[in-house]
């Protein structure tokens, strides 16, 4: 990425009629990451400006589907959010198969294995070797975390807790 270029992960079609895109900047650290500078995320229009978020973040951090957002229109009519205004209970983690390791970088192999657990989530391939877990508020959080940490230590991935509880940190 060169200075000045935007570049924006998007999520794929509405996933219902009426549903419109929030953009959400940001801003990549020393090392490049994200590798974007703006992520949009689909959401159901509130009202006054209002906006609950339908997908899993790739990128933005401290937000998860069904949370709220305040977002505003730009001068080209693009809906930039501008703060979280409510937080749903449910949690992101990013995972990253390593691409030589056992799962080969296969996203869908990440998806399967948290199944069983109540969790699900959005892979970016092709474009960004990420899944975006997506852990119910409700769900049992200490097989997930055990799972997650075990699949670190066996070499099959590395893991960001980028929207995650209290209750979540202290296991």
């Amino acid at each position: 990425m060169t200075e000045g270029e935007l570049v924006e992960a998007e999520h794929d079609d509405p996933p219902a009629r009426g549903f419109v895109k929030v953009r959400f900047a940001l801003e990549p650290d020393a090392d490049g990451w994200p590798p974007v500078t703006s992520e949009g995320l689909w959401a159901e229009p509130l009202g006054a400006g209002r906006y609950r978020v339908d997908n899993t973040p790739w990128f933005v951090r401290n937000l998860s589907a069904d949370d709220v957002v305040v977002a505003t229109p730009d001068a080209e009519g693009v809906l930039w959010a501008t703060r979280r205004i409510h937080f749903s209970g449910r949690m992101t983690v990013r995972v990253i198969p390593y691409r030589r390791g056992p799962l080969m970088g296969d996203l869908q192999a990440v998806l399967d294995t948290f199944a069983e657990l109540g969790v699900t989530g959005e892979g970016a391939d092709p474009a960004y070797p990420i899944v975006a877990l997506d852990i119910p508020s409700d769900a049992d959080l200490a097989p997930i975390v055990t799972r997650l940490r075990r699949g670190h230590a066996n070499g099959l991935w590395d893991y960001e807790e980028a929207c995650v509880t209290d209750e979540w940190l202290e296991l």
